[in-house]
């Protein structure tokens, strides 16, 4: 079987992929993550998904290597990773009681044939109207500085959110399981 690898190193990309139960490799990309002018948000996430995993590819010549990226966005506003407790907090005041599309772009990359098989999958989410000192609470308690628009929904971020909408829930975590395993099973990986 060809190696698996992950091409990310992103903690929450690597326990959702470890829910599949098959032994992966972790890979770091290192590629340059701005946007294109004039790119959309989709696009981003879809094009960066692919170029992660090509970025990694020559390393692991008959590997199938699994690319992600998320970008969120409010219309023509993104929402990256915040890096500062300032920052989250002008995020989260933007995103109180509106919806925000995560959209997760993912790319599968057969090293050895050059095949790809490339999806987006979006995710709305809609925030609850939030106080200052709900954000406040909310950021003394999750480390959310790393995560795309400052709310983790697999930790205490999801009692920001009002709703979900989307076809995969992992796909708001950073890697849709459902579309993987449907590519996973394209190239030959027996999943149940």
């Amino acid at each position: 079987m060809a190696t698996i690898v992950l091409a990310s190193t992103s903690p929450f990309r690597r326990e959702l992929l470890a829910r599949l139960q098959l032994r992966f490799e972790l890979a770091a990309p290192n590629v340059d993550e701005s946007p294109l002018a004039g790119e959309t948000p989709a696009a981003t996430a879809e094009r960066l998904s692919v170029a992660k995993a090509r970025a990694v590819a020559a390393r692991y010549p008959e590997g199938l290597i699994i690319g992600s990226d998320q970008v969120a966005h409010m219309g023509d506003v993104r929402f990256g990773k915040p890096v500062t407790r300032e920052n989250a907090m002008v995020q989260l005041r933007s995103m109180s009681g509106k919806t925000v599309i995560f959209h997760t772009g993912l790319c599968l990359l057969n090293a050895r044939s050059g095949r790809l098989h490339v999806r987006g999958v979006p995710t709305e989410v809609r925030f609850r109207e939030l106080s200052d000192d709900e954000i406040l609470r909310y950021l003394d308690k999750e480390d959310a500085l790393n995560c795309a628009g400052s709310a983790r929904s697999e930790g205490l971020g999801i009692s920001l959110l009002e709703s979900l909408r989307g076809d995969d829930p992992n796909a708001l975590v950073g890697l849709p399981l459902i579309a993987l395993c449907e590519m996973l099973r394209a190239e030959g990986i027996p999943l149940p």
